[in-house]
């Protein structure tokens, strides 16, 4: 079972353990306040959620007028998806997750750490890193020989170092002249020119 699976478990059981702990170690609390504390802070979690959603949906909405892709903005949507529903769950425990998920203070930091952690990763992993901007030259990432280069010989192309070849112009725009250097081992080659 993954780790996070196991720690989504274990926050009904904290906020069991919890309540049950505060409820019996405090005697002006008991189990009728703990109750109306439960609901009073998932009231108050979900018209701050209401109210972080629909400014997130405003920045988002500008983002895109301006033409940049909302990704800042999509993420808060989703955490603050995650904080709803962490707010409706019964308990401190979750609604102290909530919160958080919720204010916008350290809801960006967890954001960061989720970019970083975990979105870029796994992008780089879908990707072979390419949507984290690492751009290949030539050939593909998995046909690289022990050199570190591309082995193309056998599709009948060649890799021309500098000094393989030099091109001369004779003055006019549309003539020039391309010699290459040695053309011993391409002489029974068909693909060569």
């Amino acid at each position: 079972m993954p780790w996070w699976i196991f720690a989504l478990l274990l926050i009904p059981f904290l906020d069991a353990v919890l309540l049950a702990v505060i409820v019996t170690q405090f005697g002006f609390l008991n189990w009728v306040g703990m109750v109306l504390l439960v609901v009073l802070t998932g009231l108050v979690g979900m018209l701050l959620v209401r109210a972080e959603g629909r400014r997130t949906l405003r920045k988002m909405q500008r983002s895109m007028v301006r033409g940049e892709p909302p990704t800042n903005e999509l993420l808060d949507g989703g955490l603050l998806i995650a904080a709803g529903a962490f707010l409706l769950t019964p308990g401190l425990v979750t609604d102290a997750i909530g919160f958080l998920l919720a204010v916008p203070v350290t809801r960006i930091p967890i954001r960061a750490a989720l970019k970083r952690f975990v979105i870029v990763p796994y992008a780089d992993k879908k990707t072979g890193g390419f949507a984290s901007g690492n751009v290949w030259t030539f050939g593909f990432p998995d046909q690289e020989t022990a050199q570190g280069r591309t082995d193309s010989t056998g599709g009948g192309t060649y890799d021309l170092g500098d000094d393989d070849y030099t091109v001369d112009g004779d003055g006019s725009e549309d003539s020039y002249t391309i010699e290459f250097g040695d053309d011993d081992d391409r002489d029974d080659d068909p693909f060569a020119r």
